[in-house]
């Protein structure tokens, strides 16, 4: 089946996933092959599928598959020394949407150079093809006739597009110098993304899970895990979502579970990692990034602890380094690509939508206008979603204080509400680019958090939307927000951003030590523990 032609590729995709686990299972010889198989596999399945809606819900609908493949296959190739491998396939393997919208997304300056002509048919076929792939079907009342055959027209355009672009990237690749033209990153470029501080990938997978440290100039650090690593963390996970379900945030419970859960990470994770970021000789302080995989994703990485000291403080992960996430390697590397950034105090888009649930948004509101920096405040009826896109391509800074929402299943309709029930959705910001974007403060609910029920892996939320859109740092929330924190967050952050004290250092690389000093002063003013442990910062 798995090499039949009559197949489809889903069904091929099948069988090379199974014959990877009996191989497996089995110590056989085809273990590496069989895997080899499967990842090529796996990122054709989605691409035989017109649409971003369509492959999501060709992920869900086969998410063992999916999720499991790259993560053990990396712990394969943990297994047998192959390290480098490992943090290519883990790459290969995850946030396959992102990955393949950034494909259509590459930039061909060099190219243009190169070649011209060649150049204008790449952009077009790849506009083509990024404009299909976010149609999204909204005629739910027609018949399942009738939506088949609008399917069958749109996997017919794409299959046209998509054998087109596959001819001209074919033409790329035999310039000289554009050989390795959108091929899979390979680890000598995969490393750059620790060029400014240690990445921290955790791989979790049921055969063995691994922490592997990416530093620049050395090897890669592997820490081995113990026996119940992968079952521990699953625990984690359910514990702090059946409670939140069961007797919500601002319950004592859940205090008593999150702390627990804190603990418990920093002797899973967080103690032999300071450890090990010791041994290697990272200054405390530095900043770190965090790449998990699995539950590791919706686990509160960055506010470990407490971690024991001599001198009775309690002091947590973030206390010890600056954390930051990156969904992907990819992401980070992107997120630093040079541009002409200024380094005189930005202007600063606020779109804000009080309202009786959300009185706390006037003091937050107050708090960035008395910045000594120009703010735009688009608010009630200006704070719509075009107004809110238009105004985003002159500004670099923008800050949310509104509601955000998800919704379950959809993870394209996770959205900001806007004014008289408007949104603007995670797919909006998807059609978006912001070439001038440097960083974004989501002072809203959940805009860290995934729906219900979507692939850990794919980092589909609106934090990593606005990183995808051109945010290079991002703050977002990893849960449900307190309103009256925003005010106090707020005040502290930009005091921090725009201090004197780091003149020199681009804006969006200050944001993650400002986020520690916004946290640090909720935290000081005994802020329930999942208030403070709530914000989260992603990107440069």
């Amino acid at each position: 089946m798995v090499h039949h032609q009559s197949a489809t590729i889903q069904q091929r995709f099948h069988s090379s996933c199974v014959w990877a686990t009996v191989a497996h299972m089995h110590d056989h010889p085809s273990i590496s092959i069989a895997y080899d198989l499967a990842m090529s596999l796996m990122q054709d399945s989605l691409t035989f599928t017109p649409t971003l809606e369509a492959q999501h819900f060709q992920l869900v609908s086969n998410r063992y598959l999916y999720e499991v493949l790259p993560l053990n296959y990396a712990s394969y190739l943990v297994h047998t020394g192959r390290l480098y491998e490992a943090i290519e396939t883990l790459e290969q393997g995850r946030a396959l949407l992102w990955s393949e919208m950034r494909g259509l997304r590459t930039s061909i300056d060099q190219l243009r150079a190169a070649d011209s002509c060649l150049a204008d048919k790449f952009v077009a076929v790849n506009k083509d093809l990024g404009t299909l792939l976010l149609t999204i079907d909204r005629d739910g009342g027609d018949d399942d006739v009738e939506r088949k055959d609008r399917m069958g027209l749109l996997l017919l355009k794409q299959r046209k597009l998509s054998d087109d672009r596959v001819k001209l990237v074919s033409q790329v690749r035999s310039l000289p110098g554009f050989e390795s033209f959108l091929k899979a990153p390979s680890f000598d470029n995969l490393i750059s993304a620790a060029s400014r501080g240690p990445v921290i990938v955790i791989n979790h997978s049921e055969w063995r899970s691994d922490i592997i440290i990416l530093h620049h100039g050395s090897p890669p650090s592997l820490i081995t895990t113990a026996n119940d690593f992968y079952h521990r963390a699953i625990e984690f996970r359910d514990r702090l979502i059946t409670c939140r379900i069961e007797h919500g945030l601002d319950s004592k419970r859940y205090e008593r579970v999150l702390s627990s859960v804190l603990d418990g990470l920093h002797d899973l994770v967080g103690r032999p990692v300071i450890e090990r970021l010791r041994s290697l000789n990272v200054p405390e302080q530095s900043r770190v990034w965090w790449c998990p995989t699995s539950v590791f994703c919706s686990l509160p990485l960055h506010a470990m602890g407490p971690i024991p000291s001599g001198d009775g403080i309690k002091r947590y992960f973030f206390d010890i380094y600056i954390p930051s996430y990156t969904p992907t390697l990819s992401a980070l590397i992107e997120s630093r690509k040079p541009s002409e950034q200024s380094f005189e105090k930005p202007s600063i888009l606020l779109v804000a939508q009080p309202d009786q649930s959300l009185l706390s948004a006037f003091p937050e509101i107050w708090a960035i206008n008395r910045l000594d920096a120009h703010v735009r405040t688009l608010m009630s009826s200006k704070a719509t979603p075009s107004g809110v896109l238009k105004s985003l391509q002159n500004h670099r800074f923008l800050h949310f204080a509104c509601h955000g929402k998800l919704e379950d299943g959809k993870p394209f309709e996770a959205s900001f509400q806007l004014h008289n029930g408007k949104r603007l959705t995670l797919l909006d910001l998807i059609r978006s680019q912001l070439p001038s974007a440097e960083f974004a403060f989501l002072s809203a609910c959940h805009t860290a958090e995934m729906t219900e029920g979507s692939i850990a892996d794919e980092a589909l939320h609106l934090t990593a939307a606005m990183q995808y859109c051109g945010f290079r740092s991002v703050v977002g929330t990893m849960w449900g927000m307190a309103d009256d924190d925003g005010p106090e967050l707020v005040e502290r952050f930009y005091k921090s951003m725009f201090s004197s004290k780091q003149e020199g250092t681009p804006y969006y690389e200050r944001s993650a030590r400002a986020l520690r000093d916004g946290v640090r002063r909720l935290r000081k003013e005994g802020r329930p523990l999942e208030r403070w442990v709530n914000f989260v910062h992603y990107g440069a």
